[in-house]
């Protein structure tokens, strides 16, 4: 008999046969397979059957476990939560989940992996590690709000399908770590998306792959890009769908440029988080050649200062521009950027040589000084 644990929301216990259905339906739910590739496919009955009666049995015999996150009211199988690779010499393990997809956005992964930490670390356990997909923010969000620490990049940690292996991201948490949250460099937007009633900034996704790629194929976005290379496709894709990931970590915020009366993508804008121990960031924009001219970019130059200035740690932006770019130097001056410094060489350009760079620097106490200036 598996003793039940209490969480918030939450109740884990051990599996049981009338666990089945929902155990069979979590296992063969495509968002929860594309980052489980070990499962058999398809996952039968039978394979389900061997879950429940021998290997959660086995994993809490070698020191693991394997718990049912179930409804406290009513008792149904909400998902699962279990700790395996338990290293008693080093009073280690890994902790992983799932949540069916009936039971999504309601917290119930975050309820659970807390829950199973705190039980785990009150019975010996000196450290708790997660890895995650880096495509999986939703994942990365439940380390992060749980408290475990983002602790780097292991290549090719985790088996994908058709025998490719997938980076993962590793997250830990001590047993005198807070439970959570962990504090994030750059927070979620407010209500999901920044406007001005003119331009809507939202953050760049997996499904945004055409577009971007259309956008970065422009011979003049190329030519301006650093350095003026186009990316592969598939380095298209992985910044689309590393997107998230990204923001969670606090490194970048990449948004997409929507005009707000049609909803069609216009451009890109993206916020480099380069010196957190100083408050210094970046930004960059590019423009679809069709949408250009109607002062798009610098409305959202000017959105994503006043979010980065009021929700961030941030108090100097800075911004880059070629020497012959004219339109991108008017496009920060009405933003509100001054003009700082010209770097000479300071920028790789094509076949070998280098390219001047002027830059201009927007601070926080420029905004309220001058205000914001939302005319495009």
């Amino acid at each position: 008999m598996v003793p039940a644990i209490a969480g918030n929301g939450v109740r884990l216990r051990g599996l049981r046969p009338d666990d089945l259905d929902d155990l069979l339906a979590g296992y063969n739910d495509p968002d929860l397979r594309r980052f489980v590739a070990v499962l058999p496919v398809p996952f039968t009955r039978a394979h389900a059957e061997e879950y429940i009666h021998d290997l959660a049995p086995k994993l809490f015999a070698s020191g693991g476990s394997f718990y049912a996150v179930a409804d406290p009211v009513t008792d149904r199988l909400l998902g699962a939560v279990g700790i395996d690779r338990v290293q008693p010499g080093r009073a280690q393990a890994e902790i992983g989940f799932w949540t069916g997809p009936w039971a999504r956005r309601r917290g119930v992964a975050t309820a659970a992996v807390r829950a199973l930490s705190e039980h785990a670390f009150g019975t010996g356990t000196a450290r708790l590690e997660l890895l995650t997909h880096r495509e999986n923010a939703a994942s990365q969000r439940v380390a992060l709000a749980t408290g475990f620490r983002p602790e780097g990049l292991r290549r090719a940690a985790l088996p994908g399908p058709d025998g490719v292996r997938d980076d993962a991201l590793a997250y830990a948490r001590l047993a005198d770590d807070p439970p959570g949250p962990v504090e994030r460099l750059l927070p979620d937007l407010p209500g999901g998306e920044l406007t001005d009633g003119v331009v809507t900034l939202r953050p760049l996704a997996g499904s945004d792959l055409d577009f971007y790629a259309e956008l970065h194929t422009q011979e003049d976005v190329v030519a301006t890009t650093v350095p003026p290379v186009p990316p592969s496709p598939d380095e298209m894709r992985r910044r689309c769908a590393f997107a998230p990931s990204h923001w969670l970590a606090g490194d970048r915020a990449d948004l997409v440029i929507v005009d707000t009366a049609t909803g069609t993508p216009t451009g890109e804008i993206g916020l480099y988080y380069q010196e957190p121990r100083t408050g210094q960031a970046m930004i960059g924009y590019s423009m679809m050649p069709a949408w250009r001219g109607r002062g798009y970019p610098t409305r959202a130059a000017q959105l994503l200062s006043l979010w980065a200035f009021a929700e961030t740690g941030i108090a100097r932006l800075i911004a880059g521009a070629l020497p012959t770019n004219l339109g991108s130097q008017r496009v920060l001056e009405k933003a509100g950027f001054k003009r700082e410094a010209y770097l000479r060489s300071r920028l790789p350009g094509a076949e070998g040589r280098r390219s001047d760079d002027i830059q201009f620097v927007l601070l926080a106490e420029d905004l309220l000084t001058d205000g914001p200036r939302l005319d495009g």
